[in-house]
């Protein structure tokens, strides 16, 4: 399974934790089944959950006149995986986190989640990088 794919599962396997009330080792085993179980997947799923609170804590801090609580279930999906690589990924380049964050809201979203998606994102990633240039 590609990058891109793995994003794509993870993205539908935090929707089905959030939405479906199921826990993370049923999503973890349906995918198994299915076909040997990626690892970067695995990677995602896991660490988004665990610092959900930590990523919807810096989504909430980059909405502006938008409540959390408003978000759809996919947008928050979308936008927890696209934070939590960009936080908790070192190796994966912020640009490629905001591009595949995007691709993923045109597939699962349309030109509003997509718009909404890349302008909240935008934000957080050009904060991030104000605080790593002035940490130098």
């Amino acid at each position: 399974m590609n990058r891109r794919k793995a994003r794509e599962k993870a993205i539908q396997a935090l929707f089905q934790i959030d939405v479906g009330k199921h826990q993370l080792d049923e999503v973890l085993s349906t995918e198994e089944e299915e076909k040997a179980l990626d690892p970067f997947f695995k990677q995602l799923v896991t660490t988004t959950l665990a610092h959900q609170e930590d990523i919807d804590a810096t989504i909430k801090k980059y909405l502006i006149k938008w409540p959390f609580e408003r978000l759809g279930n996919i947008d928050k999906a979308i936008m927890r995986l696209a934070v939590c690589e960009i936080k908790y990924f070192d190796a994966i380049p912020v640009k490629v986190s905001l591009n595949e964050a995007i691709e993923l809201a045109k597939i699962f979203g349309d030109d509003d989640t997509r718009r909404f998606t890349n302008g909240v994102l935008s934000r957080l990633a050009n904060q991030e990088q104000n605080d790593t240039s002035q940490g130098e």
